[in-house]
């Protein structure tokens, strides 16, 4: 997702990506632990856009450590 697309989300939409991006990461990071991980450059993409989804959320104010 790209940075303008979480910015244009409302506040309630924007902790929902931070949850999915986080569950997204601890699957990918299971499925390398594991061996079946076959794309690996996606550990790096999921984790920076969970960056970004952070970042904007302290930006708006919101406390990222109650999400998920």
């Amino acid at each position: 997702m790209r940075t303008q697309e979480l910015r244009d989300l409302d506040d309630a939409k924007v902790v929902e990506q931070i949850a999915t991006f986080r569950k997204e990461l601890f699957g990918l990071r299971f499925q390398q632990a594991t061996g079946e991980l076959e794309n690996t450059a996606k550990l790096r993409t999921t984790r920076r856009e969970l960056a970004r989804a952070i970042t904007i959320a302290r930006q708006r104010g919101i406390d990222v450590n109650e999400v998920g």
